[in-house]
């Protein structure tokens, strides 16, 4: 018999003054029975920083077709692709060709070799943005993970803070891929 999901609620708040966007999110995550508290609170992270009312959670780790976010028009065209983790180039290039904008949000203490390997191989993609989460900071997100969660996001100037409660985790993600 097959693992089911576990559902997570998360009532987010974001100001991001860097896009002027502030407002409040009520979100049900779906965390597939291999995915860590931390690969999730990315997910939550990368909705705080490119949160729109539009933008939607994808299948992520069960479907090869689905990124773990992503943004749609009205026509179904795909604008924003979201990847977490460290996926491998081809997913990469064909998330390039099917969407405007593609963003990777990696975050281990290997995402440095990872993407010494693959960097090259993805200089023609001018539509991908990489970013880098430092393992602390993703490790410390991890531990505010809850099954419902009241969470707030600033950002300004590029750093980010998350807070749950008396816990904040402050962290800046650094440009890997412009």
């Amino acid at each position: 018999m097959a693992l089911k999901a576990t559902i997570f609620k998360a009532d987010l708040q974001v100001s991001d003054m860097d896009r002027n966007h502030f407002a409040d999110h009520s979100l049900t995550i779906a965390r597939h029975p291999s995915e860590t508290d931390e690969r999730m609170m990315m997910r939550l992270l990368a909705f705080a920083l490119h949160a729109d009312e539009a933008l939607a959670f994808g299948k992520g780790l069960s479907t090869d077709d689905e990124p773990d976010l992503w943004q749609k028009d009205l026509t179904g065209a795909v604008e924003l692709w979201i990847e977490v983790g460290q996926p491998d180039d081809k997913r990469l290039l064909k998330a390039c060709g099917r969407a405007q904008q593609v963003v990777v949000y990696c975050y281990s203490n290997a995402s440095n070799v990872w993407w010494n390997q693959i960097g090259s191989r993805l200089e023609r993609a001018k539509n991908l943005r990489v970013f880098n989460i430092p393992s602390s900071a993703s490790q410390s997100l991890a531990k505010l993970a809850q099954r419902n969660m009241q969470l707030q996001c600033t950002v300004q100037d590029g750093q980010v803070w998350f807070s749950a409660g008396d816990e904040t985790v402050q962290l800046e993600p650094s440009l890997l891929k412009a």
